[in-house]
């Protein structure tokens, strides 16, 4: 499961009604290869389910992910920080054994 916590939730609501979408666009996350680390996070608006999406939803949000993508973020929380370290989506990740400093990439 991947899930998102109050502060993610809001933020991407104030994001989906800026950008004038529509509540059928779902959040998809994903792993591609980059990054300081070796992978990197991706993140943005969907609104198509591919037949091999797996779909999440928490708190009213619902997540896609591809499969190949699922294997590195299963058990992942969506976060957002909007503090003096840095503004912007975090991803807690239990599955990456190192990190970059940004956050934005990762290693397994």
């Amino acid at each position: 499961m991947i899930s998102v916590t109050d502060k993610a939730k809001d933020r991407i609501d104030v994001l989906l009604q800026e950008e004038g979408r529509t509540a059928n666009h779902n959040i998809r996350v994903s792993v591609k290869g980059g990054g300081c680390s070796g992978l990197m996070y991706d993140l943005d608006f969907d609104d198509k389910i591919n037949p091999a999406d797996q779909v999440f939803e928490d708190k009213g949000v619902k997540i896609l992910v591809d499969k190949k993508s699922l294997l590195y973020l299963l058990g992942t929380t969506l976060d957002f920080s909007d503090g003096l370290n840095g503004k912007g989506f975090q991803f807690i990740n239990p599955n990456a054994s190192r990190t970059c400093g940004c956050g934005e990439s990762f290693s397994v």
